[in-house]
Formats: structure tokens, C-alpha cells, sequence
């Protein structure tokens, strides 16, 4: 039981980690709607053990905090100390700088499926809550709610619909349209993805 008030919105921290491979508009909607839902959000780029990345670690990072400038909102930070490509060891690494804070470890509903695959996913679920945002084109899945509940999670469903754009379409078909603007000069600066500025 906690004691009143010990549960407060004010004590909680929305964490998001992403391959940023690239950042998409979606990923900006994403961060900007956890602003609306969370006093203090934080972000970073990470290699993902299950996925071919089309660029280095540093590069997707250097897009990601154009994105994260661009977004300009001082509850909103970059921390590319906690990257790592397994998400438990980023939040032990989270948990030991904000050891006061409620952690809410954030994915999109593409990724439900996938967090009993991952690396000691059950102590990754009991030792912060799991926030999945509803991404358009990836509906939840009751059975994958009820395999992470019966892992330990406690689970946010978060009220915000994510626009479907995906970064690996951008990889397999560059559509320029799906890339926020701010991300332009690192793009053509390491001439990423086979995008030209539209």
C-alpha cells in the first residue's frame, strides 16, 4: 500500500529508446504526446540486437538530437548514456540515476509481441511499469497483454494514436515525406537512407 499522494504524476519518468534508424515522424508524434502525458521524458538511440541498422550508433544518435532540439522542450532530453542494446541493462543503468523517479519504459504496440523474446525480459517487466502507445497499422493484441502480465508487467495503455509511418519503410522505400525536417542536414551530411531533400 502507498500512502497518499506517494503515486503522483510528478514522480513519474517516461523512458523511450528507438533504433532512430531514422527518426520518423512518427517518432516525433510519439515523443511530443509522451510530453503531454509525462512531467519529464527522456530518449536515446540504441543498437537492436533483432534488426539490421542502416546507419551507426553515433549517426542515429546525431539525428535523433536534431529531433529532440527541434522539439524544444526542456522536460525532454537526450541521454545516450543509457544505450544499450538490451533494454534491461538500460533501465538498470536508469534506475541508478533516477532512483526516486516511477520509470515507465515506453514501446510502440509493433513491439508487444516481441518483449517476452527478450533478454531477461521478466526482470526488465517487474521492475518498472511498461507503457506501449498504440501505433496505427499495429493493433494490440489481447494474448500478447496477457504474456506480458503473466511476466510481472504492469501495464499503461497510453492514450495517443502514433501515426503508421515505420522507419524500416523508409529504408526499403525513401519516402521523403516521412522524415521530419529537422533531421535534413546530418541526412545529406552522411547521405543516409537514399533520401534527397524534398
Amino acid at each position: 500500500m502507498t500512502t497518499a499522494g506517494a503515486d503522483t504524476p510528478l514522480t513519474r519518468l517516461a523512458l523511450f529508446g528507438t533504433s532512430a534508424d531514422p527518426p520518423t515522424r512518427g517518432h516525433r508524434a510519439l515523443l511530443e504526446g509522451l510530453l503531454g502525458l509525462f512531467p519529464q521524458v527522456v530518449t536515446w538511440a540504441s543498437d537492436n540486437p533483432l534488426k539490421q541498422h542502416g546507419a551507426p550508433l553515433e549517426v542515429r544518435t546525431a539525428l535523433l538530437e536534431a529531433l529532440v532540439g527541434a522539439i524544444a522542450d526542456p522536460r525532454l532530453s537526450l541521454e545516450p548514456q543509457l544505450s544499450s542494446p538490451w533494454a534491461v541493462e538500460t533501465l538498470e543503468r536508469a534506475r541508478a540515476r533516477w532512483p526516486q523517479r516511477e520509470l515507465v519504459f515506453v514501446v510502440g504496440s509493433d513491439l508487444a509481441g516481441q518483449i517476452p523474446r527478450w533478454k531477461r525480459a521478466d526482470a526488465l517487466l517487474r521492475s518498472c511499469r511498461l507503457g506501449i502507445a498504440r501505433r496505427e497499422g499495429w493493433p494490440l493484441e489481447t494474448a500478447d497483454l496477457e504474456q506480458l502480465r503473466g511476466l510481472g508487467a504492469t501495464l499503461d495503455l497510453l492514450p495517443l494514436a502514433i501515426p503508421p509511418s515505420a522507419s524500416s519503410r523508409i529504408r526499403e522505400r525513401p519516402d521523403p515525406a516521412q522524415v521530419p525536417s529537422e533531421l535534413w542536414p546530418v541526412l545529406l551530411q552522411h547521405n543516409l537512407y537514399g533520401l534527397s531533400e524534398p
